[in-house]
C-alpha cells in the first residue's frame, strides 16, 4: 500500500481536499470521482468507505496509472487539514513527564497521576472555528495575557461516531493523527476576584480558546500508517531552541483510554479532535512565555512538522 496524507489547501481562495503522495497534491475529488471528498469533512463523514479508495487512489499515483499529475506541494498554501473541527476534546495532565515538571516548579513532591487513583482521563473543550488555524498561520498574542505557553500535543481524528466503545475497539474510531499547538494563556486561567473553591474560579474561555490558540498541521497521516500511536517521538522549538523533546510512551492515559472515556460521556463523531496531552518542556514551568515575531516549530514522529509564528 502506497502511503499518502489527507489535507486541505487553498485552490483558487476555497479549501479544498487533496491527497499528498510523494511531494504532489492531487485533489481528492478528482482521484475518487466522489464529490462528498471536496472537503476533508465530507471524507471523515464516509471514513469507511473513503479509507480504501483514497488508499487505492494513493497506489494509482505510486503507479503512475492514474492520469492526476497533482500539485508539487512547495507551491501549495495548506490550511488546517480539518475545517472545521465538530468539537476538540484536550486532556490536561497526562504526561508522566510533564507532571513531574509541574511538581517540581511548583515545589511540590511527585503526586500520584489521575490514573494511579483510579480516576478517568480529564478533558476540557476548547472551540473550534476560531482557534483552528493552519501551517504558517500568524496567531495574535491576545491583548489580556502576558503569559502564552506552547503545548505540543498529539491529535487523534475521529473517523468513525464511536459511543460507549471498549479500549480494544476504540482506535479503530481513529481516522488518523496530526499534530497541534495547545496554546495557553497561563494569567488567564483563574479568576482572582472568585474564591478558589469556586467552580467558577478556572475560566476555560480566557485561558484555551482566544483566536488562533489552535495550530493543527500539516496534515492527516491515516492510522493504518501509524501501527502504535504511543512510541512517537515529539519535540517543540521556539525560535530554533528545543523546548519540548518526549515520546508519546509518556502518556498516563493512551489514546485509546481516552477515547474509551469520551465516549462513554458522549459520541464522538467524525471530524471531532482529540488531544491527546502535551509532555515536559512547556514555557509554565521555566516562567519563559511567547513574544511578538516569536516562530513555534513542531514535530511528531511519522507525521512530519509545522511551524507558526506569533503576532
Amino acid at each position: 500500500m502506497s502511503s499518502y496524507k489527507l489535507l486541505t489547501h487553498q485552490v483558487e481562495g476555497a479549501p479544498r481536499a487533496g491527497i499528498l503522495v510523494a511531494d504532489r497534491i492531487h485533489d481528492a475529488q478528482g482521484v475518487t470521482g466522489n464529490a462528498a471528498y471536496a472537503s476533508v469533512l465530507g471524507i471523515l463523514d464516509d471514513w469507511a468507505k473513503a479509507e480504501p479508495s483514497l488508499a487505492q487512489a494513493a497506489d494509482s499515483i505510486a503507479a503512475g496509472s492514474q492520469a492526476s499529475h497533482g500539485l508539487p506541494l512547495a507551491k501549495a498554501k495548506l490550511l488546517a487539514p480539518v475545517l472545521y473541527p465538530g468539537e476538540i476534546y484536550c486532556a490536561g495532565g497526562n504526561y508522566k513527564d510533564h507532571m513531574a515538571e509541574m511538581a517540581a516548579a511548583t515545589g511540590r513532591p511527585p503526586a500520584p497521576t489521575m490514573k494511579d487513583l483510579g480516576e478517568m482521563p480529564w478533558h476540557f473543550l476548547k472551540s473550534g472555528r476560531s482557534t483552528v488555524v493552519g501551517p504558517d498561520s500568524a496567531v495574535a498574542l491576545p491583548a489580556y495575557s502576558k503569559m502564552v505557553d506552547w503545548e505540543i500535543e498529539l491529535a487523534a481524528v475521529i473517523g468513525r461516531p464511536a459511543r460507549n466503545v471498549s479500549v480494544d475497539e476504540a482506535l479503530r474510531h481513529v481516522a488518523g493523527y496530526t499534530i497541534a499547538n495547545d496554546l495557553s494563556a497561563r494569567d488567564a486561567m483563574k479568576r482572582p476576584k472568585t474564591p478558589p473553591t469556586s467552580p467558577m474560579h478556572v475560566d476555560w474561555v480566557a485561558h484555551k480558546c482566544f483566536d488562533g490558540s489552535c495550530p493543527i498541521g500539516p496534515w492527516i497521516v491515516p492510522a493504518a500508517q501509524i501501527p502504535n500511536p504511543h512510541a512517537l517521538g515529539l519535540k517543540l522549538w521556539v525560535n530554533g531552541e528545543l523546548m519540548q523533546d518526549s515520546n508519546t510512551s509518556e502518556l498516563i492515559f493512551d489514546v485509546a483510554e481516552q477515547i474509551a472515556a469520551l465516549s462513554s460521556r458522549i459520541t464522538l463523531q467524525p471530524g471531532d479532535l482529540v488531544l491527546t496531552g502535551t509532555p515536559a518542556g512547556v514555557g509554565m514551568a521555566r516562567n519563559r512565555f511567547l513574544k511578538a515575531n516569536d516562530v513555534v516549530k513542531l514535530w511528531i514522529e511519522e507525521i512530519g512538522e509545522m511551524s507558526h509564528r506569533m503576532v
